[in-house]
């Protein structure tokens, strides 16, 4: 585990100085001061992460009445539930009397969610059905107490969820990308295999990774030699060109090719981050597994391979990789100033059997391999950004242009 030292001269006067500071030096990258502040981490959580929509869940996960799964973010949790009514709720895990938690397991089916400590019970969408002995205090109302709620949005079977009440509908963002989204029919999926890999480095330097190809070349060897993202655009636009003019007739789908960024600086309200682009894999090469073949059916309604991956981001902290026959979704989560939860989930379709239509090993090799080779990278960036010796350096123009949008983005929403 990574201990990062308390700054004792840490203030608000000293934060605004160094947004400042970073905003007048655009395009380098962040000063140490925004990976080690513990003050920095409490506001990010506030203005940021606990504002924005996140991925939670699929619907497969809860598809009856009392199923749920737990969402963990910082030090809190999130029960992911499905009520008798066919609603998913998001239900913060604190009980209303002295904030207990009602729910231990990560998964599972309920009927209600009890107390351990007083006996409180609440019903599958937070409501409060029982406080034992309450009746006692004068004007106590059941009525007032039930789980604190976060806010839901089901799109193509993906669960978002955003923890405040004032934020932007997600849904007509996520319609900009809907056309591109939905052949893949991930309502009809399943989850093939997920995965957490526990990074012990801020988050931001796990995002920023993700952010930028610069890397991939150097550190991701099996993963550069399929896809052409690993380079500049105009080093490979003679693949993507023919991919692009080929991809509606191949897949099927018309639409397919959709380009859209409305992510970060550019997102139309705080939160709501989408983007979609189509991009080559080498000749030869049809889907992302090892030596480019294909590992499962065919998604929803793609016919065949046209040699290229839908890339979608779906809120500043989750991005799926799309392939026709499978998709990874990645999602970033903020477990502590050192700490952060990279989990991938893997979609096949869902009436594909294990052992039968896929090999959940030769599903999962391309990307479990490539985020332990992320692992590696991210970790050795986090020993050096907290070092005292550490000045950051600009970042490229053309291979790093997306984590200068999200440093501008951030520090807006940090200090406005």
């Amino acid at each position: 585990m990574t201990v990062i030292a308390t700054m004792v001269d840490d203030s608000p006067a000293l934060l605004a100085e160094k947004v400042a500071a970073q905003r007048n030096r655009p395009g380098y990258a962040m000063d140490p001061y925004f990976y080690r502040s513990h003050l920095v981490h409490e506001r990010e959580l506030d203005a940021i992460v606990y504002r924005s929509w996140l991925y939670a869940a699929h619907v497969s996960q809860v598809p009856k009445p009392g199923d749920y799964v737990q969402f963990e973010i910082g030090e809190d949790a999130i029960i992911i539930c499905r009520d008798e009514a066919g609603e998913v709720h998001a239900l913060m895990n604190i009980c209303r009397h002295r904030g207990a938690r009602v729910c231990e397991e990560k998964r599972g089916n309920r009927k209600t969610f009890v107390c351990p400590y007083h006996g409180w019970v609440y019903k599958l969408d937070g409501s409060l059905k029982a406080a034992r002995a309450m009746g006692a205090l004068e004007g106590f109302e059941m009525a007032d107490y039930g789980l604190k709620r976060g806010r839901c949005c089901v799109y193509e079977g993906l669960i978002f969820i955003n923890c405040d009440p004032d934020a932007a509908d997600f849904e007509p963002a996520l319609d900009t990308v809907g056309a591109a989204l939905a052949p893949y029919d991930l309502p009809a999926a399943k989850v093939a295999h997920s995965q957490v890999y526990r990074v012990e480095a801020n988050w931001k330097l796990a995002l920023e990774n993700y952010l930028e190809c610069y890397h991939c070349a150097t550190a991701h060897r099996a993963y550069a030699k399929l896809h052409s993202i690993q380079d500049l655009d105009d080093r490979h636009s003679e693949i993507t060109d023919n991919m692009l003019a080929r991809a509606e007739e191949q897949t099927g789908v018309p639409g397919v090719t959709l380009n859209h960024y409305q992510a970060y600086s550019s997102s139309k309200a705080f939160g709501t981050d989408v983007y979609h682009s189509r991009y080559a894999l080498y000749d030869g090469f049809l889907t992302g597994s090892d030596g480019g073949r294909p590992v499962a059916p065919l998604m929803g309604r793609f016919t065949g391979y046209d040699g290229g991956a839908g890339d979608f981001q779906l809120g500043p902290l989750c991005f799926m990789l799309n392939y026709p026959d499978h998709c990874v979704l990645y999602r970033f989560t903020p477990r502590g100033i050192a700490a952060t939860d990279m989990e991938i989930v893997w979609f096949v379709r869902g009436d594909a059997e294990e052992g039968k239509d896929y090999d959940r090993d030769a599903l999962t090799w391309l990307w479990h391999h490539t985020t332990q080779e992320d692992e590696y990278i991210i970790t050795r960036n986090s020993a050096g950004v907290n070092s005292h010796f550490f000045e950051p350096g600009p970042y490229n123009p053309g291979y790093e242009s997306i984590c200068t949008d999200f440093v501008a983005w951030y520090l807006n929403a940090l200090v406005p």
